[in-house]
């Protein structure tokens, strides 16, 4: 996407690129890993240059490479979404690789047995129901329990470090897809949030934790990742770039009722449909429109979602469906996750037109990504987006104050 469109002034000085927490660490020849053997989170997000990190380690001198251990979509990231994913062996290292997504969501003390140390090094997305963040925080709780000490590789958040919004989840609806009460996008790299679940003992046990982060270099709270340097590596099979990373957490909403969106197509997340007429479709497309939503466009789309790596026997395979398509104009200005409430507003208000009294097909999901269930409450009751909206935002205030002490990095302009 040309840099126009994106919103970077033409004669805007690039920085230095980033060097994330695993490049800073092999810098040093892995001194602080010096004689232990290590047990490594990761997945096909974890490099160091043109390296896999798990290769590095293998070949270093000073350090023994002595588990993998891998999150939701596998080590090669190759697994659909909930597809479960089993224990291998890596063919290039010889080391085990122990699934977390699997029959178990955390190591076990048998696999961490004879391990000194366990070091965290996967690629977020800043979207509090990504599944990494809550297999870090699963896992540095049981490093707590077997008395190791946990090493976080830090790496940028992808939307930056100053946009937080959306509802901050409800204890009662924590899931394995929201674990912590925090914003739906927390505004934090994956080592701040490391020190906040701990600093607020948001899991039993991480108060004791030895846990330190890796900082990266040449990061700021503004830095979004165009501003990085860095080559996009999906971090899942439907977040193919990184504009998709950045409406992500607001149109993942649609997960939650009846509609196709996106997986399946080579847009997932930007373009969402129904086995709607294309007049409703388009009653949809000038209800946003209406809205001007800042920072991005939005066009009618047609589309037949296919199976296809990554995503296998989507919604509606085979059928054609209508709806829209979400297209960034100005990566500063959007905030995805009222973009994605409106869109939902608009598309029940549709159903409910339509007389589609079952669109909130999946309202427990819908409250667990929302991570309260006022989100269904409000849509039913016909709430308008802008008093949904305004219903987080004391709780959005109340987590900036108190991540204060977690922050490793500082910001060059005003919070969003």
């Amino acid at each position: 996407m040309a840099a126009g469109l994106m919103g970077c002034a033409p004669d805007e000085e690039e920085s230095a690129p980033v060097r994330v927490g695993a490049e800073v660490l092999a810098e040093n020849d892995f001194a602080s890993l010096s004689g232990q053997r290590v047990g490594l989170i990761a997945n096909h997000t974890t490099r160091v240059d043109t390296s896999h990190l798990a290769d590095r380690l293998a070949a270093a001198p000073t350090v023994e490479l002595g588990a993998l251990f891998s999150p939701e979509h596998g080590f090669r990231g190759t697994a659909g979404a909930g597809e479960k994913v089993g224990n291998a062996r890596d063919p290039r290292t010889g080391a085990p690789v122990y699934s977390l997504y699997g029959d178990t969501r955390r190591p076990t003390p048998e696999m961490l047995e004879g391990l000194d140390v366990l070091v965290f090094d996967v690629q977020d997305v800043g979207a509090r129901f990504y599944t990494y963040i809550t297999t870090m925080g699963l896992s540095m709780q049981a490093a707590a329990e077997a008395d190791l000490p946990f090493v976080v590789l830090d790496r940028p958040n992808p939307l930056g470090g100053t946009y937080t919004d959306g509802f901050v989840l409800e204890p009662p609806h924590a899931s394995f897809v929201g674990r912590y009460p925090i914003p739906i996008t927390h505004g934090l790299t994956i080592g701040e949030l490391a020190r906040y679940i701990q600093s607020e003992q948001l899991l039993a046990g991480v108060g004791a934790l030895d846990l330190s982060v890796v900082e990266m270099k040449n990061w700021s709270r503004d830095t979004q990742w165009p501003d990085t340097g860095r080559d996009w590596r999906p971090p899942s099979p439907n977040l193919p770039t990184w504009e998709t990373a950045l409406l992500y957490p607001g149109m993942c909403f649609f997960e939650g009722v009846r509609v196709g969106e996106g997986r399946g197509t080579e847009r997932p997340f930007r373009q969402i449909g129904a086995p709607w007429p294309p007049a409703a479709a388009q009653r949809v497309v000038d209800t946003l429109r209406a809205r001007d939503l800042a920072g991005v466009a939005v066009d009618t789309a047609a589309f037949t979602p296919r199976s296809m790596p990554g995503a296998p026997a989507p919604r509606f395979e085979g059928e054609q469906l209508y709806g829209f398509e979400v297209r960034v104009t100005d990566r500063r200005a959007v905030e995805p996750v009222k973009v994605g409430l409106h869109a939902l507003h608009a598309m029940h208000e549709r159903a409910q037109v339509r007389g589609d009294t079952a669109f909130v097909s999946r309202p427990e999901h819908l409250t667990r990504l929302a991570g309260t269930d006022r989100l269904v409450t409000q849509l039913r009751a016909g709430a308008s987006p802008e008093a949904i909206i305004a219903s987080w935002a004391k709780g959005v205030k109340d987590f900036r104050d108190r991540r204060a002490s977690a922050l490793l990095y500082e910001a060059e302009t005003e919070p969003r």
